[in-house]
């Protein structure tokens, strides 16, 4: 009887968090480049048990989330025409550079901007010397306009450079760089659509993606499969409460049986 409540309550709190990863995806369903996520389950224990006459019974214990995978298909694009939206048709990943953490990350959102950022002085920078005064001139820094995305990262070429814009020619060509990775399972999915990769997605190469300007990625987020599968989890949900309450109703009945 006990077995039973576990099962029941592991189920009820299991497709609570299905819910949570389909949540996600309803809520990012306009979010350029956003990638799906698809909720993984495993069995936690499975085995048998010595019976009468020794013949193996099965048990279980339930079930668990073990991951949300993400789904990397591509789901079209958008044309906006404006200068500094970038989609990437094919493989490949925009890395952004994080100057607060100094951490690279990997997006398919191509929604970027130009930013003006302050440039410290290079450590070695020699002071200049004034020419009237002939006082020493302590090296300044100085500031320059980068491509950005819309949260302070800057957007990095193919070299792994910043790409800097002239802000009297917005619409000069950039070499803006497309990275990839043979292995995409395991990469964590971080905010904004970004991912960070980890050990086991391999060695960071050039991506063989062609980069488009004036176009955005569309999210690849099915809507209608999303609510489906809301509904279903929802179903889910209220049957495994149910049998928590029904196995709860069973033990109170056989506690409530006179000796």
């Amino acid at each position: 009887m006990n077995m039973s409540f576990y099962t029941g309550a592991v189920g009820a709190f299991q497709q609570q968090q299905r819910m949570n990863v389909q949540a996600n995806n309803i809520a990012n369903v306009n979010n350029y480049g956003y990638k799906a996520e698809r909720a993984t389950f495993h069995h936690l224990m499975y085995g048998n048990v010595v019976g009468i006459d020794n013949e193996d019974l099965p048990r279980g214990t339930g079930t668990k989330m073990v991951k949300a995978s993400v789904d990397y298909t591509t789901n079209g694009y958008q044309e906006t025409g404006r200068t500094f939206d970038f989609a990437i048709v094919g493989d490949g990943f925009f890395a952004l550079y994080d100057p607060n953490t100094e951490d690279i990350s990997f997006s398919r959102d191509g929604a970027f901007m130009m930013a003006r950022y302050t440039v410290p002085p290079d450590e070695d920078a020699e002071p200049e010397i004034d020419p009237i005064t002939g006082e020493e001139i302590e090296p300044q820094p100085t500031e320059e306009w980068r491509l950005s995305d819309n949260e302070g990262r800057c957007v990095l070429d193919r070299m792994g450079n910043f790409i800097v814009i002239d802000p009297q020619d917005r619409k000069a060509d950039l070499d803006i760089g497309v990275f990839d990775y043979r292995i995409y399972d395991g990469m964590l999915h971080a905010d904004s659509g970004r991912f960070s990769p980890i050990e086991k997605n391999g060695d960071l190469y050039l991506g063989t993606g062609e980069v488009k300007r004036g176009y955005l990625e569309l999210s690849n987020v099915d809507l209608a499969q999303e609510l489906t599968k809301v509904i279903e989890s929802q179903r889910a949900y209220s049957y495994a409460l149910r049998m928590v309450q029904t196995s709860d109703e069973i033990e109170q009945t056989i506690n409530g049986l006179p000796n």
